[in-house]
C-alpha cells in the first residue's frame, strides 16, 4: 500500500497478480537455474515451466527472464514477507535457588527421576538402561548381561537346529 493506505502501487499489484506456481518458478529462476533444471525440481514438464514463466514474463512487464528475475528479486524483498502473528509464550519458569539446607541439591532436583512425578508413557522403554552416563561397573555388567543373553539365543538356535535335523534325518 502506499502512504495513503488508498490505492496500492503498481509492483503491489504485479506481486498480487503472481500465482505461487509462477513464484516457485521464478524462485527457481532468481537461482540462475534453467527451464530443465527447474522442471526436475518441481517435477513439471519444461514446457510447463517455459508458460508459467512466460506468464509471470507478461505480469512483471519484462521482454527477457533475466529482467524477469531482477524484478521479481526486488519484489520479494518487499512483499514476501511473513507477517508478524503474535505468539503467546508460555512465561519462563523462575530459576531454582541451589542453597538448600543440606548443602546439597533441592529435594525437587532429587525427586525428577522418580517415576510419580512424571506422565504415563513418558520414560523410556527399560528405563535408565540406555543411558550413555553409566558409570564403569555397570557398563561391564551390562555387556557381561548382553553377552549372555546372546550366548543363550545362540544355544537355542544351535539346539534348534540339532532336533530339526534328527528329526529330519530320522
Amino acid at each position: 500500500m502506499t502512504d495513503s493506505g488508498s490505492q496500492p502501487s503498481e509492483d503491489e499489484v504485479r506481486w498480487a497478480r503472481l500465482t505461487d506456481k509462477q513464484r516457485a518458478c521464478l524462485d527457481l529462476l532468481v537461482e540462475r537455474q534453467t527451464s530443465k533444471q527447474i522442471a526436475r525440481e518441481l517435477g513439471i514438464s519444461k514446457q510447463a515451466v517455459d508458460l508459467r514463466l512466460t506468464n509471470a514474463r507478461n505480469i512483471l512487464g519484462v521482454p527477457n527472464r533475466d529482467e524477469a528475475a531482477l524484478i521479481y528479486a526486488r519484489l520479494r524483498q518487499t512483499y514476501d514477507r511473513i507477517p508478524c502473528d503474535p505468539i503467546i509464550l508460555a512465561p519462563r519458569p523462575a530459576l531454582m535457588s541451589f542453597d538448600s539446607p543440606n548443602g546439597g541439591l533441592p529435594e525437587a532436583i532429587h525427586d525428577r527421576g522418580s517415576p510419580t512425578n512424571e506422565p504415563e508413557g513418558s520414560r523410556p522403554p527399560f528405563g535408565d538402561f540406555w543411558r550413555r552416563d553409566h558409570a564403569r561397573v555397570r557398563r561391564v555388567w551390562i555387556m557381561a548381561a548382553l553377552l549372555v543373553g546372546l550366548a543363550l539365543l545362540i544355544l537355542t538356535g544351535l539346539a534348534i537346529a540339532q532336533a530339526l535335523t534328527r528329526l529330519i534325518s530320522g
